[in-house]
């Protein structure tokens, strides 16, 4: 089992992701709320011990199954949580810097906890810098040195944004899109390397859900797994854990079994053959 450290904390590579324990589009209350507490149970018992979450899941509904699920919380657990994106109506919005301090509190205070491990600040993905950004980033730094939160991450972030952030402070970790279809931000992921930040893909089984995955179904996803007598999704998240070790995963699910399959990809090995022939995935092919 390798880690990565997040910040100063080496975590497990697989993580989990706790947002689709709430309804659907991360609104509203889960569907099985005995499942819910089941699956983050059954987490924390098969070893993992970095879970990302957001008070905006539900919202509220998220951190409140976490606390009730785990709290008191075991030693190491990291909790990682994001702030910028709020809900109004259903809809993520984008918050300012002045809402940053209370996202933050929100968070600590439906979890129970005096400190998260890092908060993500999540970027409406224009990739701008300007005053907005740098006053944003003033108020996460200003969360940290008063102890809210051990590190300061970035999510939707592009690479001249992150370059500029870094100057300016410490970040633990970045989580933009990334998955086998979908390798736009590679030189991001090559940027954090160089850095030791973590990266984090967020939707790392791909994007949409359903038929239209391009991930899940592409034949020569599925194809790799019959051979390799694993499932598609396992060959999914072992394609990210090989490509750096700075990769952590954090694939949500509602299901003990699917939470299972997700987590022994640690465990799976992809040849020579699999990665040459999926280094060919790419969104529309087939």
């Amino acid at each position: 089992m390798s880690t990565f450290p997040l910040g100063a904390v080496p975590v497990r590579r697989s993580g989990y992701g706790a947002m689709q324990l709430a309804g659907p589009f991360a609104f509203g209350t889960p569907p099985d709320h005995a499942s819910a507490i089941g699956v983050l149970r059954a987490a924390v018992a098969a070893g993992v011990d970095h879970i990302d979450t957001a008070q905006y899941y539900g919202p509220g509904a998220v951190n409140d199954l976490i606390r009730e699920a785990l709290y008191p919380y075991p030693d190491g657990l990291a909790l990682v949580s994001k702030v910028a994106a709020g809900r109004d109506d259903g809809a993520a919005v984008p918050g300012d810097p002045d809402q940053l301090r209370a996202g933050i509190e929100d968070n600590l205070r439906s979890l129970r906890v005096g400190q998260l491990a890092a908060v993500n600040l999540r970027l409406p993905g224009d990739g701008r810098i300007g005053a907005r950004f740098d006053d944003q980033l003033a108020t996460m730094v200003a969360a940290r040195d008063e102890g809210l939160i051990a590190g300061i991450g970035l999510s939707n972030v592009s690479l001249e944004q992150l370059r500029h952030a870094v100057a300016g402070t410490d970040i633990v970790c970045v989580q933009n899109m990334f998955h086998l279809a979908d390798r736009r931000d590679t030189p991001i992921l090559t940027e954090c390397l160089s850095r030791g930040i973590a990266f984090v893909p967020f939707c790392p089984l791909g994007w949409p859900r359903g038929r239209d995955n391009p991930v899940l179904t592409s034949p020569v996803v599925r194809l790799t797994a019959i051979r390799l007598g694993i499932t598609p999704a396992q060959v999914a998240l072992k394609w990210l854990l090989q490509l750096a070790p700075n990769v952590l995963l954090i694939p949500g699910t509602g299901s003990v079994a699917h939470l299972r399959e997700d987590l022994a990809a640690e465990h799976v090995t992809l040849d020579d053959e699999a990665l040459r022939r999926l280094d060919g995935v790419r969104a529309g092919a087939t």
